[in-house]
């Protein structure tokens, strides 16, 4: 099945390439109607009356199967918006309620080349505007985006921090950290550890529980709609509350239980989970193919990952020296390819991306950095239209490159 945009059709000038899976993958039909069965149920979940039970029975099903999927008692799920609410949660509602428990901890640690729903949220708490007054660790990585040992033992050492995060798969280059090793330090220290892994839930194994204490999860990742993520949350962890109401969910995140969504979520999660290893190396075998053919066509382009780095198997981040960015990905676009150079979390905006600059890779060796992710629907044939565009693409935007030097 080659990925088809809306209101278009397979063939001719029209055929498309959808190459920006770690943005949002394709809704999956069964998230679809799992969400259009459940949204026939009418009802708030948290009625007392006959109509608001079954809705409630929709939801408490979902969120059920949910926490049995993740292996994890069902009290340990709060249900949110997405990932970046998830992280708003673990990276401030948490670091807040754990200073209240306990005054020394005044202090989180973030991994500096984290997603922006970590990162800003982080440095918002020590923001000048702030009322927060913590302080804000970030832990350094090395040239293939690895933790660095010594930067861990040095944030944690003195045991103020409360919360320590790391996504589990980055979601500009798709490497992979060692939850398990920071676990180590972290756990030497009483500090928690949360871990972002809206990218890589179908990709790589999940940390063990015994290593993490919040994890965040995105739907529009899996295959599910927009608008529906969880936390995973030990249930003796204090929550600072940053919003009121009915006292919904610990009373951490008040409102109404959308079963819908939790439903679609839940179907889109089986899915994933079940086709794992096999769908892993599916698009493991693509992104070698992908970068076969990236290396005939540029000898120049520059892999951000090694081939033997810890990664995901379904993002391919290259550099082509010379390129600009913006006008590669617009020509790529307008030759039916579609795909991006970082993160789609910044308003729409291409920035120099901060994930290499903690790399350590310059804004002007980043130049020409093109994100290529695979995901469910992808195919051999994605993969032959991005190639068959990419020299003319290229070489237009080499041009534009040089004329901004």
């Amino acid at each position: 099945m080659v990925s088809v945009g809306a209101g278009e059709h397979a063939g001719g000038a029209d055929e498309r390439a959808y190459l920006d899976h770690a943005a949002t993958t394709v809704l999956r039909p069964a998230a679809r109607d799992a969400f259009l069965e459940a949204s026939a149920v009418p009802g708030n979940p948290s009625s007392v009356h006959t109509s608001g039970r079954r809705a409630r029975g929709v939801l408490d099903e979902a969120l059920a199967r949910i926490a049995e999927l993740l292996g994890v008692p069902r009290s340990w799920l709060l249900m949110t918006s997405g990932g970046t609410e998830a992280d708003n949660l673990a990276l401030r509602a948490v670091p807040l309620g754990l200073r209240e428990k306990d005054p020394v901890r005044t202090a989180v640690a973030v991994a500096a080349s984290d997603h922006p729903a970590v990162l800003a949220t982080a440095r918002s708490l020590s923001a000048p505007a702030g009322t927060a007054g913590l302080e804000v660790r970030e832990l350094p990585v090395d040239g293939v985006g690895a933790l660095r040992s010594d930067g861990i033992a040095e944030a944690l050492g003195g045991g103020d921090v409360g919360v320590v995060s790391a996504a589990l798969v980055n979601n500009e280059t798709g490497a992979v950290q060692d939850i398990a090793a920071l676990a180590r330090t972290a756990r030497a220290h009483g500090t928690l550890v949360h871990t972002d892994a809206v990218q890589g839930v179908g990709h790589v194994a999940l940390p063990s529980w015994d290593d993490v204490d919040l994890m965040s999860l995105s739907g529009h990742k899996l295959g599910a709609p927009v608008g529906v993520g969880v936390l995973v949350a030990r249930p003796e962890i204090p929550f600072a509350a940053l919003s009121t109401g009915g006292g919904q969910q610990r009373g951490v995140r008040s409102g109404t239980l959308d079963a819908a969504q939790a439903a679609a979520f839940c179907a889109a999660l089986e899915e994933v989970l079940a086709e794992r290893e096999q769908e892993s190396a599916r698009l493991r075998a693509l992104a070698s193919r992908l970068r076969h053919g990236l290396r005939e066509i540029d000898p120049q382009v520059r892999f951000t990952l090694p081939a033997d780095a810890a990664q995901s198997g379904h993002i391919v981040h290259a550099v082509f020296p010379g390129a600009d960015s913006d006008a590669l990905l617009f020509l790529l676009d307008e030759r039916g390819v579609d795909s991006s150079a970082g993160s789609a979390c910044s308003a729409g905006v291409t920035q120099a991306s901060s994930v290499l600059a903690a790399m350590g890779v310059s804004d002007r060796a980043s130049r020409g950095a093109l994100r290529l992710s695979l995901g469910w629907t992808s195919t051999a044939r994605d993969v032959e239209i991005l190639l068959a565009a990419l020299p003319e693409s290229l070489a237009r935007a080499r041009a534009v490159g040089a004329l901004s030097l």
